[in-house]
């Protein structure tokens, strides 16, 4: 893990902060960078470190990257950007006015549309410098365990058929790639007078918007009401059965990968660090999600209607 300057010196990095009231206080809750709330003259910012060691895990984006998508959805949905301290690296970022959501928050049903609608604005905006793919990052994260000897989830590699099966059905009809964020869970979310912003752009870049939407009822643990009210809200009358099911296979990809993201930064970062969350729980709470879906009888049809063929059953894959 790269070491993270003092605070006393990224704040005499900041030009316009030197020889003012400064206050500042750690924020917790992110499982991978380091962020800070600065109080400047009674004006709040947020100071986000980035460790260099996340992306050479396969656990987010370049930190170069990153700053670049941050500034880029600061034009949407996203918080505005005071400064860069590229060789730290670290961002200023504006402290939104606002409350984080939480887990109970994004289930609400009245909540959905304006989630969606966040999505939206991000997804209409400047397309970011890189592409993101689920099914790509599960396969870097598997050489990642595979290079450092790390113990994949129970069974993992026994539906892999069945996981390219979901791959192959999704690129037969690819819907056109937006700037994503790719990570939405509950605390990415900030509820605000204006309108819900999202922060914290780790794993972001132009992907299929429908995995937004099935990434977020896997981060949110929707079921089928609530993942069809989220496709709904933002789709419109454009939504389709085939869009439907296209949103609930990426939400079993995500499940599927995501449990790896665990597993990897369970070993190769969590220890380093001494943090106290569990993320081999995690890997094991997502894993038997996605595998309970990877068996479920109803995928096959899921696969067929997104393909516009006969239902086939898992077994066959």
């Amino acid at each position: 893990m790269t070491a993270v300057p003092s605070i006393a010196d990224l704040l005499e990095r900041v030009p316009s902060w030197r020889g003012r009231a400064v206050e500042w206080q750690r924020l917790e809750g992110g499982l991978s960078h380091h962020v800070f709330r600065v109080d400047v003259d009674a004006v709040p910012y947020v100071l986000r470190v980035l460790d260099p060691a996340v992306s050479t895990a396969g656990l987010g984006v370049a930190p170069a990257r990153e700053i670049a998508n941050t500034r880029l959805a600061a034009g949407t949905v996203g918080a505005g950007v005071h400064a860069v301290l590229p060789d730290v690296p670290a961002i200023v970022l504006e402290f939104l006015p606002g409350r984080t959501l939480g887990a109970a928050d994004v289930r609400r049903p009245d909540m959905v549309p304006a989630i969606a609608r966040a999505c939206r604005r991000l997804h209409a905006g400047p397309v970011f410098g890189n592409d993101f793919d689920i099914f790509a990052k599960r396969a870097e994260l598997l050489d990642v365990c595979r290079r450092h000897d790390l113990p994949l989830p129970e069974g993992y590699l026994d539906s892999s058929s069945t996981v390219d099966a979901i791959r192959a059905a999704l690129a037969e009809r690819p819907l056109a790639a937006v700037p994503c964020h790719n990570d939405l869970l509950a605390e990415n979310f900030i509820a605000t007078a204006g309108g819900v912003r999202i922060i914290d752009y780790q794993l972001s870049g132009n992907n299929d918007p429908a995995f937004e939407l099935g990434d977020i009822a896997a981060e949110a643990d929707y079921g089928a009401e609530l993942t069809e009210r989220l496709a709904g809200a933002y789709f419109g009358a454009e939504l389709t059965p085939a869009l439907l099911a296209r949103v609930r296979l990426f939400h079993i990809a995500s499940n599927v990968t995501w449990a790896l993201w665990f597993t990897v930064h369970q070993g190769l970062l969590a220890a380093a660090r001494g943090e106290g969350f569990d993320y081999a729980a995690e890997a094991a709470d997502k894993w038997g999600q996605a595998r309970r879906a990877l068996d479920d009888p109803e995928l096959g049809g899921l696969l067929a209607t997104v393909t516009g063929r006969k239902s086939t059953t898992p077994n066959q894959y």
